[in-house]
């Protein structure tokens, strides 16, 4: 993943630890869990807790984990993936909260059903977790399977959405 030049982050506190934001210009390009799996090396990003879409993020993951927001509104951009990637992550968008969606079907409804496991490692390189929802996303027969943040945060996300 490569992040805009112009990349700001910021830190806010969720009860499944801190997560990193990040904005390229008036839209949200990151949201990951500290130490979450792909993680990219943002260092080289300055620091811009004011920046209005970061506390816009700030605000509404706030309201999210306190039970308040059902959906986010933000801008968004998907760009930092490939093609492939940005189709599987605007898939994700649409499964709704309290839902979740098998790998196969994910793969079934971009219209690549052989492509199970192209999928998975997509939805593993989500850069906008809880956001665009790949916590939502389930094995075959339910189980919960993989999450880049860890599966105690995406069985935790699941029972805040009330599936579980």
């Amino acid at each position: 993943m490569k992040l805009p030049d112009h990349t700001v982050c910021s830190h806010t506190p969720s009860p499944l630890g801190p997560i990193t934001l990040a904005a390229a210009g008036d839209k949200l390009v990151g949201a990951w869990f500290e130490a979450q799996a792909h993680l990219p090396d943002l260092s080289r990003y300055a620091q811009a807790p004011d920046h209005p879409v970061l506390q816009q993020a700030a605000r509404q993951l706030a309201d999210y984990f306190a039970g308040q927001r059902h959906q986010f509104e933000l801008p968004l951009d998907l760009s930092t993936g490939t093609t492939f990637q940005q189709k599987v992550w605007q898939a994700l968008l649409g499964i709704p909260r309290g839902q979740t969606c098998s790998y196969k079907a994910l793969s079934a409804t971009i219209g690549q059903p052989a492509a199970v496991r192209a999928v998975g490692g997509a939805v593993g390189r989500n850069p906008l977790s809880i956001i665009v929802p790949c916590h939502r996303v389930v094995g075959s027969h339910g189980a919960l399977t993989g999450y880049a943040g860890g599966l105690d945060r995406k069985t935790a996300l699941l029972h805040l959405e009330g599936f579980l």
